[in-house]
């Protein structure tokens, strides 16, 4: 087995492309607002609005660097750690007994997720349509979003056995 992972992905904050179309409608907005208000305000106080626009812009750049979580299968375990102050959590794969793919949600938005615990589920998702489910012994029920969601249905596939 070894310390090497089986399988690693890593999921980026600003990288979704709904959030990303939505932050540059808003920075084409400010900057459409001030083109026009700069023909028409003599004492051209619309300034405002473009530093607005780049500052979207530059946080929406800086956002696509920020790691939300990285998934690792190594061990026979799911380890996933994430951003700044998270803790590490581990999934024993002895305790699965059931792994499957299914589509994350049927929402065309989805906010991004970090152990969030909730009826029975304790989610992951910072992008992807595509999840994997893992049911442990207890019935809890362990949703992780992924972009690489075969690969990883494959490799903890692979650990399990």
């Amino acid at each position: 087995m070894g310390d090497k992972p089986v399988f690693t992905e890593k999921q980026y904050l600003g990288r979704e492309w709904i959030p990303v179309t939505i932050r540059l409608v808003l920075a084409a907005c400010c900057f459409a607002a001030y083109t026009f208000n700069f023909f028409n305000d003599p004492a051209n106080k619309a300034d405002i609005l473009a530093l607005v626009g780049m500052g979207i812009i530059v946080i929406s750049i800086i956002m696509g660097f920020l790691l939300h979580y990285r998934t690792r299968v190594q061990n026979k375990s799911v380890l996933i750690d994430g951003l700044w102050t998270t803790r590490l959590v581990k999934i024993d794969l002895n305790s699965i007994v059931k792994v499957e793919k299914k589509e994350y949600s049927r929402y065309l938005f989805n906010n991004p997720v970090y152990n969030l615990h909730s009826k029975g589920t304790i989610r992951f998702f910072a992008s992807g349509k595509y999840a994997i489910y893992l049911t442990d012994r207890d019935d809890l029920v362990y949703i992780i979003g992924s972009q690489h969601a075969n690969e990883l249905l494959r490799a903890i596939e692979g650990e399990m056995h």
